[in-house]
């Protein structure tokens, strides 16, 4: 038993599940939910990235063999497929309630979330698309936030910065796995890319930047300048140094959302 929970540990994706949910839930919290509605908000998060990773992993186990990429749980023996997919089923079934708990559109646009990624996973992945599930599943998070904190939709703004979060993101995601991905045949908008997929993953974690430090009303402060400066900095180290660490890459996608995080007070 204590194998198949660390093997449903490691299949979950935790890096990027622990990420997003604190993520959302730190805006949350910066636009004035309540204690227990962050928890609520951690709680449907989170549901929905499990069943999100699980399936992922469920669906990809016979490539991932392939390849035999020894980061995957099932690759390892630690779980097996079948208990992937009853928990990816599992966890889809709960999350329908707890994401309808924030309010009925805050818990559509959640569950929307939620399709974006599976629909990813069952094959748009391999798609010119590829990027499309991301850009409108981040871009209808910031509305996530609003309607289950004040029952309005977020500006224009928040929802673009989550689009440009959510292709960066997808970029980020799939720069180090390019080979295995085109060794089995995933042929999605990274893999067309190529070694340029590095070069252009910054791009639009920094116009994220700053359409969050620009955009919204009001003066802009010393601390989103500064923002605006390390990205500027960061960019400049990429194109200069063409072998640059990915690590750069992480480096704007954190300055982003940072600013995302400082300016929930302006979503609502």
């Amino acid at each position: 038993m204590r194998t198949v929970l660390r093997g449903l540990a490691l299949a979950c994706h935790p890096g990027p599940t622990v990420a997003v949910t604190a993520l959302v839930t730190a805006v949350a919290w910066s636009a004035g939910r309540s204690p227990a509605g962050c928890l609520l908000v951690a709680a449907t998060i989170l549901t929905g990235h499990l069943s999100i990773g699980w399936s992922n992993d469920a669906i990809d186990a016979a490539r991932d063999t392939i390849v035999n990429r020894r980061d995957k749980p099932v690759v390892r023996g630690l779980v097996s497929r079948r208990t992937l997919a009853i928990g990816a089923g599992v966890m889809l079934v709960i999350t329908v309630p707890v994401s309808l708990a924030n309010g009925f559109a805050a818990g559509l646009v959640h569950l929307g979330f939620v399709a974006c990624a599976w629909a990813y996973n069952l094959g748009l992945k391999s798609t010119v698309v590829s990027w499309l599930p991301y850009a409108v599943a981040f871009g209808g998070l910031p509305s996530f936030v609003t309607l289950g904190t004040a029952r309005v939709w977020a500006p224009w703004w928040a929802t673009a910065a989550g689009a440009l979060l959510g292709i960066g993101a997808h970029l980020a995601n799939v720069v180090p796995d390019l080979a295995d991905d085109l060794a089995t045949g995933v042929r999605g908008w990274p893999q067309r890319l190529g070694r340029y997929a590095r070069l252009v993953a910054p791009l639009p974690l920094a116009a994220a930047t700053g359409l969050l430090v620009i955009a919204p009303a009001g003066p802009i402060g010393a601390v989103a300048w500064v923002a605006l400066a390390v990205v500027a900095a960061l960019l400049a180290v990429i194109l200069v140094w063409r072998n640059a660490p990915f690590l750069v890459t992480i480096a704007i996608a954190a300055v982003s959302i940072v600013s995302l995080v400082l300016r929930g007070h302006a979503l609502v």
